[in-house]
């Protein structure tokens, strides 16, 4: 059994990590506000390209001469994975539902017989992947000194991506990140990029419209599919970074209930033990004086 002692700085030591889980949970609150306005607002110009996107693809239809980002490599025998995770932890389970979903996607194409190489983005997305797939994976990019995600940042990994696909490195590329829906509530999804999967246009829409082009529909495709991919893992990282914020303010609150349930039973067992102590201690006057 534990002495008074070993107790005492028992509680102690979890009070003051009671602190510092309450202390994160604060900060994390104050900096989920600005990462989800910041998701919100990337969501609707995302959406809106989407559909700019589909609207001109479909004009196009399967023509000679689209572009090779729309209309891919004819192959899909090598497979990129972009998997987006953050760069430090105390968040719950945030990084391993996204390296779990990109883990189960890499060993289904490898079952498959194709290539698979992987991209992390966020060092513990690449913590997590490494022990399974290290021979395949490139070096992560690294974004530990960016305090706050702009647009330059998701420009420089699509150039990085861009380049490799020019350079016949890769068929297919898919995006994992994890949705923003709430504090308790972050969804890991897979978006393939390259070539960009397009929601169909509704023919009430096409019919109900029709578009002119100028310049034509290729020249205008060379310009946004690039720019796409861009914005796309763009809006990945703003819902990284609110996702993040989310899991990690749920997962310190926990933290802190819990150690405050430990620090109840630690000062109970305190008691129970000081109050034993100095029963014994009584008994053993009460002994001593009877025997005189």
């Amino acid at each position: 059994m534990a002495s008074l002692k070993d107790l005492r700085n028992r509680i102690a030591s979890v009070k003051a990590t009671q602190k510092i889980t309450k202390a994160m949970q604060m900060v994390a609150a104050a900096k989920l506000r600005r990462a989800q306005s910041a998701a919100e607002a990337a969501r609707p110009y995302s959406q809106r390209m989407d559909a700019v996107m589909a609207n001109i693809a479909a004009a196009v239809g399967d023509a000679e001469g689209a572009p090779r980002l729309l209309a891919g490599t004819g192959s899909d025998q090598t497979h990129l994975l972009i998997v987006a995770t953050a760069e430090r932890g105390l968040c719950g389970g945030f990084n391993s539902s996204i390296a779990r979903l990109a883990r189960d996607h890499a060993r289904d194409l490898i079952a498959s017989g194709k290539t698979v190489k992987i991209l992390p983005v966020g060092k513990k997305g690449a913590d997590v992947l490494k022990s399974e797939f290290g021979d395949i994976m490139m070096p992560s990019v690294d974004l530990r000194e960016v305090k706050h995600v702009g647009y330059s940042n998701a420009n420089d990994i699509a150039q990085q991506v861009l380049g490799m696909f020019d350079g016949n490195e890769f068929d297919v590329a898919t995006l994992f990140y994890s949705e923003f829906q709430s504090v308790i509530s972050q969804i890991p999804q897979a978006q393939q990029i390259i070539p960009p999967q397009l929601n169909e246009v509704e023919e009430a829409d096409s019919a109900s419209t029709l578009y002119d082009y100028e310049p034509d529909e290729n020249e205008i495709l060379t310009d946004l599919l690039p720019r796409n991919v861009a914005v796309q893992i763009f809006r990945a990282l703003l819902e990284n970074a609110a996702s993040e914020q989310g899991a990690r303010m749920s997962a310190m609150d926990n933290a802190t209930r819990n150690a405050g349930e430990m620090i109840d039973k630690l000062t109970l067992t305190y008691n129970r033990q000081r109050q034993a102590q100095i029963t014994k201690e009584l008994i053993e006057i009460i002994s001593g004086a009877e025997a005189l």
